[in-house]
């Protein structure tokens, strides 16, 4: 965003007036841009008219005015004088700058001189360069973090002029940052960083007249986090879908997002819902975090691969009645993380913690302890896991033996007659 502002004004800088009688005279000092009208003050004391008005310059006559018998001035005439004997120049150019001389006859044929010297200034072609940078539509400058950026500034202001190089942003408000008074000014940053983006005007101001041009910039720090996207899960209550999450937080602007080959948001985190039947066993899950301060063609990313839950344990378990036992179902691999729970019988009923029955778990094994066993105890028991992607089982068969029939079968003698 570029903005450039010229103020069009006559400044009148008076350095000494006085009144004087005949054979006195006054000095004036005065500037005008270049197409202003300039008006240089002959008799300025006192309401009045002199009869005759001469002004010269470099001792050539250069207009006069008799307002007892005045003419018309002839159309388009660019210097005139006044009633009151001023000098009027209209669309002053360089070319009038200089000391100018006047003469006013005065009624009691009292004379008034003066002198007035015009200088003719200018603040114009002032032009900025910020760099390296890249320039968005608007006309916005656009640097990386931890680069050097150059900054110039230079104006053709005459006759001479003070550069100044100020910013504005969120730490500061017009705080100068460089001045000097040549033709060009320049300074530059090393290893930019998110506390120098904000607005740099660079202010030429006429020495003389004290008109300013003024040039202002808009400059962007972008940048990206050292570290890859974070991508995540999470179930909800049915098991059946699944919420995908991809999150890239402290990235100026936020990062484009995307989940596989969708289209992608602006956002700082993308959330992606799936239900099961859209998921299968080894499919790869990809966010893409795609940014302008990243090198062209490069994406950070984050993935996880799919995989069904595969319990694994003993399937087969014996027992000694009056004594408990434990079921151990170990379950690593799925992901997302299944859910894993013991069942009973061949109706999977819920087995529910007390004094019959201890659940607990230790990172991935899931453990079933059968308190006071009996051989109502025996039959099989599930370890069921369950993720988006699939349902497994790992069947458990329990036996249950007396210490009679443990005797029989170690010994391989008929049943032992209990006491």
């Amino acid at each position: 965003m570029n903005v450039a502002t010229t103020a069009a004004f006559v400044h009148f800088c008076l350095c000494a007036t006085a009144a004087a009688s005949d054979g006195d005279a006054t000095e004036t000092s005065l500037a005008a841009a270049p197409g202003d009208i300039a008006t240089l003050p002959c008799y300025a004391v006192g309401n009045v008219t002199p009869i005759l008005t001469t002004w010269v310059r470099n001792g050539q006559e250069v207009a006069r005015s008799e307002p007892s018998s005045p003419s018309p001035s002839p159309a388009g005439q660019r210097v005139t004088v006044t009633r009151d004997g001023s000098l009027r120049i209209g669309g002053v150019a360089p070319r009038d700058e200089g000391t100018y001389g006047c003469s006013s006859t005065l009624p009691g044929n009292n004379t008034f001189h003066a002198r007035v010297t015009l200088r003719v200034t200018s603040s114009e072609n002032v032009s900025t360069s910020i760099g390296p940078a890249t320039a968005l539509s608007n006309g916005t400058l656009v640097v990386l973090r931890g680069s050097s950026v150059s900054f110039n500034c230079s104006g053709a202001s005459h006759p001479s002029q003070r550069l100044t190089w100020a910013f504005s942003g969120d730490s500061s408000s017009n705080q100068s940052l460089a001045s000097g008074a040549a033709s060009s000014l320049d300074f530059r940053i090393e290893d930019v960083q998110p506390g120098a983006q904000g607005v740099y005007s660079c202010v030429a101001r006429n020495a003389v007249s004290g008109q300013a041009v003024n040039r202002s910039t808009q400059l962007l720090v972008y940048y990206v986090p050292d570290r890859h996207p974070d991508c995540a899960w999470a179930l909800e209550r049915d098991s059946a879908h699944v919420w995908f999450n991809c999150t890239w937080s402290g990235a100026y602007p936020p990062a484009t997002l995307r989940w596989g080959h969708d289209r992608g948001d602006r956002v700082e985190s993308l959330s992606l819902r799936l239900n099961r039947s859209a998921l299968s066993d080894g499919q790869t899950l990809r966010c893409a975090a795609q940014h302008p301060a990243l090198a062209a063609g490069t994406e950070m990313t984050c993935s996880f691969t799919l995989r069904s839950p595969y319990p694994l344990g003993e399937p087969m378990v014996t027992a000694l009645a009056a004594t408990s036992a434990t079921l151990t179902c170990t379950e690593d691999v799925s992901l997302p993380p299944a859910n894993t729970a013991w069942r009973k019988g061949l109706l999977q009923e819920d087995i529910v913690p007390g004094s019959k029955y201890v659940l607990s778990k230790d990172g991935p094994a899931c453990r079933l302890t059968i308190l006071n066993i009996s051989e109502e105890d025996e039959g099989v028991y599930f370890c069921r896991s369950e993720n988006p992607l699939a349902v497994r089982e790992l069947e458990v068969y329990l036996t249950v033996k007396s210490e009679c029939r443990a005797w029989t079968a170690i010994n391989n003698r008929p049943p032992c007659t209990p006491a």
